[in-house]
């Protein structure tokens, strides 16, 4: 069995339903298709280079089947970011990404201000997970070693106002930065109510 199909197997039995895309364009049909199936009167999300990947924001832009809240419109003042953060952890739908999962189907997650985290572990009706196959690791040690040394490095060096010090040696600093985006962990071990959480892996590499 292929790494894909051990973590969906594992995704499943705790509780996630699950979808293994060829590629993004793939993940983004596959969400489409939840969105016929739900519903939802409300759709936002949680800031995912993966999920920005699959064109889905574009078409929440574009539709009137719902209403989107867009939490990261750049044209808008920070204080409404903030409000719709808020108001995004209320959707019936919230799509974002994660900084890894383990081949036993475990989710783990590192956040600045917590509005991703808060909206996959409660308040949303339905969440959609959209994952890289390059974020799939065996276990909860090399998923937190792949976030500190990988994923939040990475992360805070594409805000160009974040002057943390991982920006500059490339791996975990431990700092007390103003700007510091390692915060607030979660490890989401499974859906709760099943199937509450839909995970889709993506057989490409993709995000941080």
């Amino acid at each position: 069995m292929d790494k894909l199909s051990q973590c969906r197997a594992s995704l499943e039995k705790n509780n996630f339903r699950c979808f293994i895309a060829e590629n993004a364009e793939g993940a983004g049909e596959i969400i489409r298709e939840i969105f016929l199936e739900s519903s939802p009167g409300t759709v936002s999300y949680g800031d995912s280079e993966t999920l920005r990947a699959t064109g889905i924001l574009e078409f929440c832009k574009s539709t009137s089947d719902f209403r989107f809240i867009d939490t990261f419109n750049r044209h808008e003042e920070h204080r409404i970011q903030i409000k719709r953060r808020k108001e995004a952890l209320t959707c019936d739908l919230f799509m974002t990404g994660t900084n890894a999962v383990t081949l036993d189907g475990k989710l783990i997650n590192l956040d600045m201000i917590g509005n991703r985290i808060g909206g996959i572990i409660f308040g949303p009706r339905k969440v959609i997970i959209t994952v890289g196959r390059n974020k799939i690791v065996d276990s909860l040690d090399s998923a937190f070693k792949r976030v500190r040394e990988t994923a939040a490095p990475k992360n805070a060096a594409r805000h160009s106002d974040f002057k943390t010090p991982c920006v500059k040696t490339g791996r975990c600093m431990d700092c007390s930065s103003p700007k510091r985006i390692c915060n607030s962990w979660s490890i989401t071990e499974k859906s709760y109510p099943p199937g509450r959480i839909t995970v889709i892996l993506i057989d490409d590499d993709l995000g941080l």
